[in-house]
């Protein structure tokens, strides 16, 4: 179940912080993470707006569907889903792909990617506009 969002002052505060630090990670050249300590904020911070949001949207840009469907399982797992990577058929996209998963349905479709980045694409969907946005291209391996 999802937390009802919080009034008090540190935690206002809190989602600010990792408002911020998600917002880093959202531009046009992908930003590498730099440090365990800034990896540990930005799991935070998604943890934390995952929580706070109805729901969330991933897209998954890879190189192949074994590199995407791993980092989709792995983010899967830190945010709280269920999902079950032996189903997917990781050798039939050898060639870049685009995962997007529904978390609302719990569901994925898959398409071809033909640009440049490789990353996390996560879309959280919320009736209050602090939490509402998309974040990325987060790092395929941050929850490795």
């Amino acid at each position: 179940m999802k937390q009802t969002f919080p009034s008090d002052n540190n935690q206002q505060q809190e989602i600010a912080d990792a408002r911020k630090c998600l917002a880093a990670f959202s531009c046009i050249e992908p930003k590498q993470i730099e440090s365990e300590t800034e990896k540990q904020q930005l799991q935070a911070a998604l943890r934390l707006f995952c929580n706070l949001a109805d729901w969330e949207n991933l897209g998954v840009c890879a190189t192949n569907a074994k590199e995407g469907f791993t980092a989709l399982a792995q983010y899967l797992a830190a945010l709280g889903y269920d999902f079950d990577q032996d189903k997917v058929d990781l050798e039939a996209c050898p060639a870049p792909i685009y995962i997007k998963y529904n978390g609302q349905k719990q569901s994925c479709l898959t398409d071809g990617y033909e640009g440049k980045y490789r990353g996390v694409l996560v879309s959280f969907q919320a009736e209050d506009e602090r939490v509402c946005g998309t974040y990325g291209h987060l790092p395929l391996d941050l929850f490795a």
